[in-house]
């Protein structure tokens, strides 16, 4: 047993003849929100779907709470929220999270629980389909957190909410990892960065930074994460 939840050591992953990611080698402590942020089309959501094991890879290895990605027992062990919703339409909020509780072997409180989580209560009743975009993401990411998840995986899980709601559900990511739960949270938006232990600044499929926002600083010299991102990046070009 190690004190890391991800380990990643030189991933490479090739698609359409494209190099989608190139060497990528990183550790994730258990117990961190490690932000993986970068612009769209940076490799981000492949990064993730290598992690969670399904995502095929050209060479390099992930290991995720100390055993290869993808493998049986991890099932129970991850939460994985993609961008793209995976909740069924015709159903409501707890009709979807009682399906996928009994999937999950969740506990019969873990949906009540959840919906509650996410601030979904006024609409726990409501049929997916005419749930807003951002409604609809929440209930996405009530999904992943149903049962007791050691690694949660969540793919741009603030896209569409409100300024407000995304305080609030950072707040509940922090909760979760202060009591031992890892968190890779994706996200293209630059402000949320600050809101991470730690820092993976992905670009063109290469990890241009792994450190804390505040050694991210120290090291670029500029006090703006967005700037500092920039400058990596016109070092690295």
């Amino acid at each position: 047993m190690t004190n890391s939840a991800i380990v990643v050591d030189a991933l490479e992953v090739r698609r359409g003849g494209r190099d989608v990611l190139r060497s990528i080698s990183f550790t994730v402590p258990k117990g961190q929100v490690a932000g993986l942020i970068g612009p769209s089309g940076c490799g981000k959501t492949t990064l993730m779907r290598a992690i969670v094991g399904v995502q095929i890879v050209a060479g390099g290895s992930v290991t995720v709470l100390d055993v290869p990605a993808g493998s049986p027992p991890l099932r129970s062990r991850i939460g994985y929220a993609t961008q793209s919703p995976s909740i069924y339409a015709d159903l409501t909020v707890t009709e979807n999270l009682r399906y996928f509780a009994a999937i999950l072997r969740a506990p019969a409180g873990d949906v009540r629980r959840v919906i509650d989580e996410v601030d979904l209560a006024d609409h726990a009743d409501k049929v997916v389909a005419q749930l807003s975009g951002g409604q609809r993401s929440r209930a996405n990411l009530a999904v992943a957190l149903l049962g007791t998840p050691e690694l949660l995986v969540l793919d741009e899980p603030t896209v569409g909410l409100d300024p407000v709601l995304r305080d609030e559900l950072w707040g509940l990511f922090h909760r979760l990892a202060a009591g031992g739960v890892t968190l890779l949270v994706s996200s293209h938006v630059m402000d949320e960065a600050a809101r991470c232990d730690r820092l993976l600044l992905l670009r063109e499929g290469r990890l241009l930074a792994d450190d804390s926002p505040s050694g991210l600083r120290t090291t670029t010299g500029v006090h703006d994460l967005e700037q500092a991102f920039l400058q990596l990046v016109r070092v690295g070009q």
